[in-house]
């Protein structure tokens, strides 16, 4: 085999053989897990076992499960199994628990037990990066996506899927009658193998049937009215394609928006963002160290009450707020078109007219206030495309000065929605990719922030070799 670059003999022997440190190189990430996992104190964090017992069989250090999912999260090994298969072969892994290979049952449990230490280790992560002045920007980007849970559609019940499923047995059974009858009226071993058969048929479906009516009765009883068999916490949830859906949970995520680096996130099974704008938003202001952040958002999290439990907590808020009249389309004049006067307290339409205040009326909303003008509206010329009523009532929120705010901080920082979808999308894109098909492998939700936990953390440490380095990274944590 001349001219080729060849191999050593798997049968040669070493006087002096190689250690396993020669295998990992001074810049191996494998390095970074090590330093930063043995500098932090796991048993202030409430990692369990980290004082030994006195009588029993030796458990692992705490320290030597962690450095396994951590790397298991790094390299896209998230199963326990696939983490005590690679616990025996691979290299870097065996460098970094000293040749020591759990069997996937004790590696497994670890996470189990441990939810609440392991969230916590990533919020270290995250305060080493604000000790480094990595937040300096003080613009967050929140956004949530939905990730599948252990749970098949099949195995999740709402009321419309129970009905609809009820409808289409009940048709199936209709349509094996009508069978049974012709099947009946013909006299042959073949006509009854086919009634038998429809007959096991029928029995099945009622079957089907009863078992659907009890899932009824659980679904009503049940407080959101949905019931899920496989992971309890898991949820129906629409996501953005047309008839889709996935049983899943809500992952919520504030990403920083100079180095892209996850400062918070949480785990929720609401399908929707509107009542996450201010908790995610303090959490982020909170693990950022910063007095005040610019929090963007889309159009999900735009909610009136969201945007006023923001004010005075030192967040910004920056979300579009949605539009839902078809005011434009038919052509008449839209909010956008009557000016509002903070000073006088009162709007100018767009003939020119003064709509003011009028006192409120008990079967109004107390938090909305009316303006109207008595008698311009009579006589206006532009009063087809203002109005079909008699007078044009304007509706206000009275707490709408904030959205105001906001509003006139969108205006003076057009490209806010750009920045958000180029921070905040790709995390989520990445962690999908890093996660596979089956996304969470955990069921409930305790453990699946606990997963997700770990999916943050290895995310996190991953951008900060690329910020930084190897080595640098190295002596930062030491320091």
């Amino acid at each position: 085999m001349g001219r080729f670059v060849e191999g050593e003999d798997r049968r040669q022997s070493f006087l002096l053989p190689e250690s396993l440190d020669d295998y990992v190189t001074e810049d191996n990430p494998v390095r970074v897990v090590e330093v930063f996992i043995e500098e932090l104190d796991l048993g202030a964090l409430g990692f369990a076992g980290v004082q030994p017992a006195a009588t029993g069989r030796p458990a692992y250090h705490p320290s030597t499960m962690l450095k396994i999912y951590l790397y298991g999260y790094l390299n896209r090994l998230q199963s326990s199994r696939r983490l005590e298969r690679e616990a025996q072969r691979n290299i870097e892994l065996m460098w970094l628990t000293g040749r020591l290979a759990p069997d996937f049952k004790t590696i497994a449990n670890f996470r189990r037990d441990n939810g609440p230490a392991i969230v916590a280790v990533c919020g270290q992560f995250v305060e080493l990066c604000r000790r480094l002045d990595l937040f300096t920007k003080a613009i967050v980007a929140i956004d949530g996506s939905k990730f599948k849970a252990v749970n098949n559609r099949d195995k999740n019940y709402t009321t419309a899927k129970l009905a609809k499923r009820m409808q289409q047995v009940d048709a199936s059974i209709t349509r094996y009658l009508a069978a049974l009858d012709q099947a009946d009226q013909r006299d042959s071993d073949v006509a009854e193998a086919r009634t038998e058969r429809i007959n096991e048929k029928i029995a099945g479906l009622r079957r089907q049937m009863q078992f659907l009516k009890d899932m009824e009765q659980q679904v009503q009883a049940a407080p959101d009215k949905q019931v899920s068999l496989t992971d309890p916490d898991a949820r129906s949830m629409a996501t953005s394609g047309r008839g889709t859906g996935v049983v899943g949970y809500n992952v919520q995520t504030a990403v920083d928006a100079e180095h892209h680096l996850i400062v918070a996130h949480e785990v929720t099974n609401l399908g929707h963002d509107r009542t996450q704008l201010e908790p995610m938003a303090l959490k982020a202001k909170a693990a950022t160290g910063r007095e005040q952040i610019t929090a963007l958002a889309d159009r999900g999290y735009f909610s009136g009450e969201q945007v006023l439990a923001c004010e005075g907590t030192g967040v910004l808020p920056c979300v579009p707020k949605t539009e839902t009249s078809s005011s434009a389309k038919r052509g008449v004049f839209t909010r956008h078109d009557f000016i509002y006067d903070a000073e006088s307290d009162h709007y100018t339409c767009p003939a020119g007219q003064q709509l003011t205040r009028s006192r409120r009326r008990p079967t109004r909303q107390d938090d909305m206030d009316e303006y109207r003008h008595l008698t311009a509206c009579f006589t206006c010329p532009l009063k087809p495309k203002c109005t079909p009523n008699k007078l044009k009532r304007f509706r206000r929120w009275k707490h709408e000065g904030v959205l105001d705010q906001m509003q006139a901080r969108l205006d003076h920082m057009p490209e806010a929605m750009t920045i958000r979808r180029q921070t905040v999308e790709h995390p989520f894109g990445t962690l999908k990719s890093w996660m596979g098909s089956t996304h969470f492998l955990t069921k409930t939700l305790e453990k699946v922030k606990t997963e997700m936990s770990l999916q943050v953390l290895a995310y996190n440490l991953k951008r900060m070799i690329q910020i930084l380095g190897v080595r640098p990274l190295m002596e930062a944590i030491r320091v």
